[in-house]
């Protein structure tokens, strides 16, 4: 790889750092680029996962002020993505491809929907758990589940992973966008940790590619949370809402 092209690689993995902690989707911007640059396909898969793990840390860091409080509630849903997490990545080893390629883009359109009327169904689900007894804080009883199964979405393909994390706590859970985010920052770590871990025990890893996508990645994390941090709710709802329909969009095409 030629110095050009490391440098496109470090900014690819600068915006792709951004991308993920404010929304989700990095992946989107990194593995095309590595497969212009004639990486191979599965080689470029497995680093450019391995890469953006650093960026995920380097997302929380920059949330962790928004983490203040939530540590019951991000042990208890780190418990689901981390079995997600693992599921997905061992489904990637034993299906192929095609098995998930129908319901991908039907999952992201859904969760685009999910963000966008958030508030309404949320206020829905709160008058309901109310009645109950009121939310708890980690959320009504479905959101377990729900962040589990993101997590085998996120363990076996991973882009647009936070458009359906943020549609999920958004509805199921009762607190700011902001500190949302934040927890969505941590689920994506665990479900993209375990992933790496999977696929530097079963594939090879082009270390100088997931160097390069770290060392923009951790850059882009810390812009990320610095950008994402100054958006009122409506606008990162927004924001969101446009990551996914350019994820669904790129899917499709």
């Amino acid at each position: 790889m030629s110095p050009v092209e490391s440098l496109l690689v470090v900014l690819a993995g600068v915006a792709a750092g951004t991308i993920n902690t404010v929304v989700g989707s990095g992946t989107l911007i990194t593995f095309p680029t590595l497969l212009a640059f004639g990486v191979p396909p599965v080689t470029a898969n497995v680093s450019n996962t391995v890469g953006l793990v650093p960026g995920s840390v380097s997302g929380v860091v920059g949330y962790r002020r928004e983490l203040a409080g939530q540590r019951s509630r991000v042990l208890r849903l780190g418990s689901a993505s981390l079995l997600g997490g693992i599921v997905g990545a061992l489904l990637l080893l034993w299906l192929p491809s095609s098995a998930f390629d129908a319901i991908v883009p039907v999952l992201i359109a859904l969760g685009v929907v999910l963000v966008l009327l958030g508030p309404r169904i949320q206020r829905s689900v709160a008058a309901r758990a109310e009645r109950r007894g009121g939310i708890p804080d980690h959320g009504v009883w479905w959101v377990w589940p729900a962040v589990a199964l993101t997590g085998v979405y996120g363990g076996y393909f991973g882009a647009a992973q936070g458009v359906l994390l943020m549609a999920v706590l958004g509805i199921g859970v009762a607190d700011a966008m902001q500190r949302h985010t934040a927890t969505k920052n941590v689920l994506a770590l665990v479900v993209n940790a375990v992933a790496a871990v999977v696929f530097i025990g079963v594939a090879d890893v082009d270390w100088t590619v997931a160097g390069l996508i770290a060392a923009g990645s951790v850059v882009g994390g810390q812009l990320g949370a610095t950008v994402g941090r100054r958006l009122p709710p409506p606008l990162l709802r927004g924001v969101i809402a446009v990551v996914g329909v350019v994820a669904l969009v790129l899917l499709l095409a």
